[in-house]
């Protein structure tokens, strides 16, 4: 009986991402097919001094088990304050990423026109390029969401410092890969980073959030009962 419940509440605290995830999906996908009539170049003169490190693409690609093992991971064990925040942290910044997108079309022209290596991981980047064009990069929703885990998990009550510590060496190397594959301009870490902290405050200090979250917990803990 209780397998039977915990189904039914995974499904409830669940739906939110199965509603959200095609249209966001959709969304970005219709924004990389589009060709607006014109870009804002997105460049800094720091762009041009950090170099091409081909070895980042690593934590480059372990953004999308991090971020969506962070989500899951409170999920599953239905931390439902952690969940809640984390999930609307990220789906705030990546909504507002897309009316960014749409409204405010911008590109940059980092990516080396050749690599200075043949390697296994310049023909990942390379793929990486093919697949994901350099257009609609402002701000990075890479750092962003890399910041919300990195959250989440430090306020989790359950996750012991080792694993924190661990996210916080994950989020940092795949922040700082997104400058060192030249997927991404300063200008876009460093926006990134403030819309956090705007959103870091409404979410997690925000009485009108504590309130929900607790009304959510308290309906679960009731169901249980």
């Amino acid at each position: 009986m209780k397998g039977k419940i915990k189904v039914r509440e995974l499904l409830r605290l669940g739906l939110p991402i199965l509603m959200y995830l095609p249209i966001y999906g959709i969304w970005f996908t219709l924004l990389e097919k589009r060709r607006f009539s014109h870009y804002a170049l997105i460049h800094t003169t720091l762009d041009d001094k950090i170099p091409f490190c081909e070895v980042f693409i690593i934590p480059y690609l372990l953004w999308f088990l991090y971020v969506s093992g962070t989500v899951l991971y409170f999920l599953f064990n239905m931390e439902v304050e952690d969940y809640y925040k984390c999930f609307m942290f990220l789906v705030t910044g990546m909504t507002l990423f897309l009316l960014i997108s749409t409204v405010f079309p911008n590109m940059h022209h980092l990516r080396p026109e050749v690599f200075p290596r043949d390697n296994v991981f310049t023909r990942m980047i390379a793929s990486l390029y093919k697949t994901d064009t350099p257009t609609n990069l402002w701000p990075s929703i890479h750092v962003y969401n890399s910041l919300g885990a990195m959250i989440a998990v430090r306020h989790s009550k359950r996750i012991k410092k080792a694993g924190k510590i661990f996210s916080d060496i994950l989020g940092v190397s795949i922040i700082l890969s997104t400058m060192f594959i030249k997927q991404h301009s300063v200008y876009d870490v460093l926006t990134a980073f403030f819309m956090a902290i705007i959103f870091y405050l409404v979410f997690y200090h925000s009485t009108v959030v504590e309130s929900f979250c607790k009304k959510r917990e308290e309906k679960l803990a009731f169901r249980y009962e």
